[in-house]
């Protein structure tokens, strides 16, 4: 499923090699405005619309076209997040986060290939490449949408169904699943998966002050790496690339990034360094920014600008660890939901921000661009530093209060307290 929803997503890059732009009469900065429509509609609906994009006419229909798809999509992630969280318990998450978001790299190597073929069918009917390419992975986005209307169950204790035949797993292997579950996290016991989210418990998850530092981080950790990638294509365009090899060059990175994905995520949760992690992963992106910065890629060797532009793209990823790492802080399955909502709200509003980093008077070069991108990346390796220190003084704090007290007070406070999630004095922030 999030393999289709990323197809619907990441085609407009494919779209681009193929003179998109100038087919339906629109520039840069009319491109910038239409990714800004798709990030705000998607953040604003976070808490079968691929298919008209093969209608697309002009600026008005890309703006009203992105703006659909993001409504359609805003809330499948936290609520897939949700969804998870019912089967794996919080140390097992993260590395489960991963998979799910090398599905995102699988549809861009899928989307790679499709472009490189469809595109090649431009003036077929009097109809350009992209239309085709819109068209056919929209039928395939239909399909697997109302299969997994089917497909997916309810829970551990509800997996029968018409396609699932009489479930995935016997009474005793249903008690295994809920007990582990509820023992990793107890107030799961209390709130069923159906329950709907209240106002206010949206406004306690909103001033959760201790959850603020993760949602800074989704704000600004993506942008260093997003404008370059999202015009990648064009770029490789006008490196002089041709439009079947320009898509083909964009699988190599997206391999790579699977595997760095993989590899840090399983690094985070290793050594439960989830703030060094992802510093670490910004610093791999700085050099090739300084590169992009100095060196003007459109008339250097276009073979090592194709290099650096890749390497720079495969940089790794902390988007697994932190879509847990906001949940798992928040301590309670009430506010879980809700706590992954706003950090993928923080990363949707990243999204609005470096849609318009790269600007139509700054192009082919974009050297304003990415001189703002190197001030982020340094802000943002600023911010994970300080998130690590505030977490640690939040739990030195809790265990030297903790600590003084005696058994009698531990016991009389876990009885009667009435702190919640996070604010309990006997729970530590992970790092």
């Amino acid at each position: 499923m999030f393999m289709a929803l990323e197809l619907d997503r990441s085609n407009i890059s494919q779209a681009l090699s193929d003179g998109m732009l100038a087919d339906v009469g629109m520039d840069t900065n009319d491109f910038n405005l239409g990714m800004t429509v798709f990030r705000t509609t998607f953040l604003l609906v976070e808490l079968p619309s691929q298919l008209g994009q093969f209608w697309l006419s002009g600026r008005g229909s890309f703006l009203a076209c992105r703006a659909l798809i993001a409504i359609f999509m805003g809330g499948f992630i936290p609520d897939v997040i949700l969804y998870l969280s019912y089967f794996y318990t919080s140390t097992e998450m993260a590395v489960r986060l991963a998979f799910f978001w090398t599905a995102y790299n699988v549809a861009d190597i899928i989307s790679g290939f499709l472009g490189a073929g469809f595109l090649q069918l431009r003036g077929w009917h009097g109809l350009e490449g992209c239309r085709w390419l819109f068209l056919f992975e929209g039928l395939m986005t239909l399909l697997i949408g109302i299969s997994a209307w089917f497909l997916m169950p309810a829970g551990p204790t509800q997996t029968a169904g018409i396609l699932r035949g009489s479930g995935w797993f016997d009474e005793r292997e249903q008690r295994i699943m809920v007990n582990r579950v509820i023992r990793d996290d107890p107030s799961k016991g209390g709130m069923h998966n159906r329950q709907p989210i209240t106002p206010r418990l949206l406004w306690d998850s909103l001033k959760d002050y201790d959850l603020w530092p993760v949602y800074a981080i989704g704000l600004l950790f993506i942008i260093p790496g997003t404008p370059p990638a999202t015009y990648f294509t064009l770029t490789l365009r006008v490196l002089g690339f041709n439009v079947l090899v320009t898509n083909l060059l964009i699988i190599p990175q997206t391999v790579f990034s699977i595997f760095t994905l993989l590899g840090f995520t399983y690094l985070a949760e290793r050594t439960g360094e989830r703030a060094l992690v992802g510093a670490i992963a910004q610093l791999w992106r700085l050099p090739f920014l300084i590169y992009l910065y100095t060196v003007d890629i459109t008339t250097a060797n276009r073979r090592g600008s194709f290099g650096a532009l890749t390497i720079l793209l495969a940089a790794p990823s902390a988007h697994a660890v932190q879509v847990a790492w906001a949940p798992r802080n928040s301590n309670a399955v009430r506010s879980r939901t809700v706590s992954a909502a706003l950090y993928n709200m923080a990363v949707q509003m990243s999204g609005i921000i470096s849609a318009n980093v790269y600007r139509e008077h700054d192009a082919p070069r974009y050297r304003d661009g990415n001189k703002n991108l190197i001030a982020i990346l340094a802000l943002t390796i600023f911010i994970y530093v300080s998130t690590r220190f505030y977490c640690v003084w939040r739990n030195n704090r809790r265990e030297k209060i903790w600590n003084a007290m005696d058994d009698e007070q531990k016991k009389e406070y876990l009885e009667a307290t009435t702190d919640k999630g996070n604010k309990r004095l006997d729970f530590r922030f992970a790092l």
